[in-house]
C-alpha cells in the first residue's frame, strides 16, 4: 500500500461494516528496551479521566487492528506508521487475527515487554466479574497514561443512542472513562464522522465477549 493514503479519512458504507478481527487467546510477549513510566492522566471531578488522542481513520476496511493500535499509542505521544504495524501483526484483507497479535506491538512500541497483556472474555455474554475486571483494567490503564485496544464483534449502542455494527469483527481503542469507569470513551478508526463516542461499560463488555482486549 502507498504511504500517501495513510491519512485518508473516508470509508465507504460497505467497508465500515466489513472490518475484521479474530478470537483472543493467551497473552504473548514482545521484546523491547525499557522506557520511562507513562505520565499519569489527570483525574477530573466525578471520577473522569480522558487521554488526548491524535486520531487517524483507517485507510481501508481491514486495517482496523493497526489503526486502533496507532490511535491507542498516540496518547503516549507516539506516531507509528500503520503499514509497519500491519506487517508486525500479520494483517491481511481478512483483518488482524487476534488480540494476541496486537499486544506484542503495544509492548514493543511502548518500550516494555510487560506493559500490556491480553485478557479474554470467552463467554458469549460478559458476566459481572468479567465486566468488573474490564472496568478496573480500563481505569488503571488510563490512569497510567495508556489506552486499551479491544477486539469487538456485533452491534452495540453508545450513550447517545448511536448504533455501531461490526458483525465481522473490529478493533477499537478505549481512551478515557467517566463516573469511575461506568462509562468509557472510545476512539473508533472506522468512520471519522463517529471518531469518538461514549459507551456503558456493560455494553462494551458484551461487545468484547468471545474475543479480548489488551490492557496495561
Amino acid at each position: 500500500m502507498r504511504t500517501d493514503i495513510l491519512r485518508k479519512t473516508a470509508l465507504t458504507a460497505i467497508t465500515i461494516t466489513a472490518t475484521a478481527g479474530g478470537i483472543a487467546g493467551p497473552a504473548l510477549a514482545a521484546h523491547a528496551a525499557p522506557t520511562d513510566k507513562p505520565v499519569q492522566a489527570e483525574r477530573k471531578p466525578g471520577g473522569e479521566r480522558q487521554l488526548k488522542v491524535d486520531y487517524e481513520a483507517q485507510p481501508n476496511f481491514y486495517y482496523c487492528g493497526p489503526a486502533a493500535t496507532r490511535n491507542a499509542l498516540s496518547v503516549q505521544g507516539k506516531d507509528i506508521d500503520v503499514d509497519d504495524m500491519a506487517k508486525q501483526m500479520g494483517t491481511t484483507e481478512n483483518g488482524t487475527n487476534s488480540i494476541n497479535d496486537i499486544t506484542p506491538v503495544l509492548n514493543k512500541e511502548t518500550g516494555k515487554t510487560d506493559a500490556y497483556r491480553s485478557v479474554e472474555i470467552k463467554t458469549g455474554k460478559a458476566d459481572t466479574k468479567q465486566t468488573d475486571t474490564l472496568r478496573a483494567d480500563i481505569v488503571r490503564t488510563v490512569d497510567n497514561g495508556r489506552a486499551i485496544v479491544a477486539n469487538i464483534a456485533g452491534t452495540a449502542t453508545d450513550t447517545d443512542g448511536g448504533t455501531h455494527s461490526f458483525e465481522g469483527g473490529h478493533y477499537i481503542a478505549v481512551t478515557g472513562y467517566q463516573d469511575n469507569g461506568k462509562t468509557v470513551t472510545i476512539a473508533d478508526s472506522a468512520n471519522p464522522n463517529t471518531a469518538t463516542y461514549d459507551m456503558d461499560i456493560d455494553t462494551l463488555a458484551d461487545w468484547i465477549a468471545t474475543r479480548g482486549y489488551s490492557t496495561s
